[in-house]
């Protein structure tokens, strides 16, 4: 069956983040609540779209994309579900409500489309009862976890009598349209990721009061140094909402078997009952366990006493434990400070408790560790933590807490629940022995590709070069957060050399990494070494290499493809800008965003953004709204929030593709590589009409006066000045003439070298360095 329409019923913060997400999808929705008391009838649903459009975090990937949702009310506008193939229910979680909206619905929709329920607790089970056999095969819950567009999880469970090929169009829309990890799972209470998590979010909060740390203490071994976001137990509890836990916690104990560890561990804790009381249930109320203090004009960062309640300035956490640990999780829990006792407290519970439901609530250990990855941003799985801390090892864990050994943990005998035969990735199975781990059709990825090979076909400190198959090359880049530096332009130029001219056994290339972000840009602290010492010959060699590799890639007999996901800033833009094509993960966040730190982009970003705007057409004609529009982004920084906006603003082409799940990114990249070799030609050099001084001064003019309103400070007149004169053509440009690109790049490298030589601009780097925030000098 296929999916082309969908409807989203509740207008909440959950529904209408699907409905938006839908949207971002490019499919068409539906959003409906109950009507409003007064005025426009359909004014909730409405109201909620007027909201996601002003929310930061945006529910929508562009602004255009609410334009897909049409608004209404359960009373007046129940036949506009006649015309949609999908239906999601997300109302509030009460089954006779439900049950009721269902019977309203069932005789209206469209024969044959698909009902699922957004619920995280109720089982199907209990949802279908009392409902028509035509409804139940049709019915199936889809749990999306919250904010919709950006967390990745999607829970499927299917009923006895739910149509196969409804679950299996489900769970295609959810992979390839709306981008998310599709992990079926069974109908249990909590089904995966929620089961575990509400655990050892409980557990962590246990143990923290008991050993008596602070919230600070808890959230900095609780975090990182386990692969869990920076938020921990108590950070992530403020973002969700302290209230939401205790109904979380009555519908699981309403529903869990008898037997359920969970049970043991659920406890109240007076400081938290008292705080939701008062109205500190986190980030929406305020404040929670961190609460940022406006008193006396000022902003002072608080968190609360575990014993007391009470509020006092948050102090960084200094635990032993954490500081010698490292990465090493096992260390870390052998460390005798209450930090160690901690980790292995929360950790003993929880991975004992996750391993003892396999094949409870789902049929691998494989599921499970996806949906805590994907569900709860875990690095790594519970089982994947296991093997970090080693079988035998948690064995004799969980006996030193006095926890029963999960029969799975007894079965791998000492194994780990993963490992890699011939190449290929394998996970240990209930009756205890090893399957292949099996992507789906359409998933490449590079971890896959990297275990099968062995070894790159070339590396150095920064950077490897892998084949991905069919004479397609990968140049995937290692350093500290991607940061751009000469190693990593050595690598293009190795990649260049053994493609040649992309008829023998190499046809293209294709730039990709599994990072959490494609790259942040140069690297900075190398630049503040040589501006130190005064190395100003090689600053001036660093950036005529940049510009030399990006445009030898730009003109290369081989097709370049990029694909990118999370931030790709400054640098890491530029060669975004300088390939043939980008296929670009749906959430790519790029920008030009070097005037924060002093200076202008060199390795041709200027001259790349130049050639965009001039070749618009939907733009006004002449030279100057070219150059006016390459300013106003370049000179502000601004940073598209995701590759919808980043076509808007052009840092992408609109031939530019964008996928949707993150695991699909590099085989549609390579796809494109393959397609694009085919009868390849380089693009042609291009050239410029720029206006010249008459440009400059209108663009400084405009300056001094966001100056003389007070969003523009002193070092920012020096950069947006050095700017301009490059993208007005310099001193000597006039419209009558054209300017050839290669003019243009000496103007950034001119207009580089002279911010660099100014303290303002050190200044900045150093800031940059020190704080990660830019300096407002």
């Amino acid at each position: 069956m296929k999916i082309e329409r969908a409807a989203v019923i509740g207008a909440g913060v959950m529904g209408a983040g699907i409905a938006a997400h839908f949207a971002n999808a490019g499919i068409p929705v539906v959003l409906l609540d109950i009507p409003a008391k007064e005025g426009d009838r359909s004014a909730i649903a409405k109201g909620a779209v007027a909201k996601m459009l002003k929310t930061d975090p945006a529910p929508f990937m562009h602004r255009g994309a609410a334009k897909l949702v049409t608004t209404g009310n359960l009373e007046d506008d129940l036949h506009l579900l006649a015309d949609v193939d999908w239906i999601v229910e997300a109302i509030i979680e009460n089954p006779a409500i439900k049950a009721d909206l269902y019977k309203r619905i069932d005789p209206v929709r469209k024969a044959g489309s698909v009902v699922s329920s957004n619920t995280s607790t109720i089982p199907l089970a209990v949802l279908t009862e009392g409902q028509s056999d035509r409804f139940k095969s049709d019915f199936l819950i889809t749990h999306f976890f919250n904010p919709p567009r950006y967390m990745r999880l999607l829970e499927i469970v299917g009923g006895p009598q739910t149509r196969a090929d409804a679950l299996a169009a489900v769970a295609g829309i959810g992979d390839r349209r709306l981008g998310k990890g599709v992990v079926h799972c069974k109908d249990t209470p909590g089904f995966i990721a929620n089961r575990i998590g509400v655990l050892w979010i409980q557990a962590a909060v246990n143990a923290a009061i008991d050993l008596g740390l602070t919230v600070e203490e808890a959230d900095a071994v609780g975090g990182r140094p386990m692969g869990i976001p920076k938020t921990g137990v108590f950070g992530l509890m403020d973002l969700v909402g302290l209230d939401l836990m205790p109904h979380i916690a009555k519908s699981m104990l309403a529903t869990l078997p008898a037997d359920d560890a969970y049970r043991g561990v659920m406890r109240e804790h007076p400081v938290i009952t008292k705080m939701i009381a008062e109205g500190y249930t986190g980030r929406k109320g305020k404040g929670g366990f961190y609460r940022i203090n406006k008193a006396g004009g000022g902003k002072v960062k608080e968190s609360v006493d575990l014993r007391t309640g009470a509020y006092a300035p948050s102090e960084k956490a200094r635990l032993e434990s954490v500081s010698s640990a490292g990465r090493d999780l096992r260390k870390l829990c052998e460390h005798p400070d209450k930090g160690g006792q901690f980790a292995r407290r929360v950790l003993a519970q929880t991975l004992a408790y996750a391993a003892s439901l396999v094949p409870q609530i789902a049929d691998s250990i494989v599921a499970v560790d996806e949906g805590m990855r994907l569900g709860y941003a875990w690095k790594q799985g519970p089982f994947e933590l296991i093997d970090r801390l080693g079988t035998a090892w948690f064995a004799d864990l969980c006996k030193s807490e006095g926890i029963p050994v999960p029969a799975l943990v007894e079965t791998a005998a000492g194994r780990p629940f993963y490992r890699v035969e011939d190449g290929k990735l394998q996970h240990l199975t209930t009756a205890g022995v090893y399957d292949t781990v099996v992507r789906p059709d359409g998933v490449l990825l590079l971890s896959d590709v990297k275990r099968a090979a062995g070894k790159p076909v070339w590396k150095n400190a920064s950077a490897s070069l892998w084949d991905i198959g069919d004479g397609v090359l990968c140049v995937e880049f290692t350093s500290k957060m991607n940061a751009v530096d000469g190693d990593i332009m050595a690598a293009y130029g190795r990649a260049m050399k053994l493609i040649g001219d992309g008829k023998g056994d190499w046809k293209a290339l294709v730039i990709h990494n599994e990072a959490d972000n494609f790259s942040v840009g140069a690297n900075l602290g190398l630049a503040l070494f040589a501006l130190n010492i005064g190395l100003w010959p090689q600053i001036e060699e660093m950036v005529e290499a940049g510009q030399r590799t990006y445009r030898a890639l730009r003109y290369a007999p081989f097709p370049v493809v990029a694909a990118p996901s999370g931030m790709a800033l400054g640098g890491g833009c530029e060669i975004l800008l300088h390939s043939d094509h980008v296929q670009a993960h749906a959430e790519t966040y790029v920008g030009l965003v070097e005037v924060g730190v002093g200076l202008i982009p060199a390795w041709g970003g200027c001259t790349e953004m130049l050639a965009r705007h001039a070749k618009n057409p939907r733009a006004p004609r002449g030279p100057m709204p070219a150059v006016a529009k390459a300013f106003e982004i370049i000179s502000t920084a601004t940073v598209a929030k995701s590759a919808a906006e980043a076509k808007e603003l052009l840092y992408f082409r609109s031939s530019d593709g964008v996928t949707m799940n993150r695991d699909r990114l590099l085989a549609d990249a390579k796809a494109k590589a393959l397609q694009l070799a085919e009868n390849y030609t380089p693009p042609e050099k291009d050239s410029f009409v720029l206006p010249g001084p008459t440009a400059r001064a209108a663009l400084e003019l405009a300056v001094e006066g966001f100056a003389l309103q007070g969003k523009v400070t002193e070092h920012d007149k020096v950069v947006c000045a050095a700017l301009a004169d490059v993208l007005s053509g310099g001193p000597d440009a006039d419209a009558s003439k054209p300017v050839g690109e290669d003019a243009v790049l000496e103007l950034e490298r001119s207009a580089f070298m002279k911010l660099v030589h100014t303290n303002g601009t050190i200044d900045r780097i150093e800031h940059m360095l020190l704080t990660g925030k830019p300096l407002r000098n």
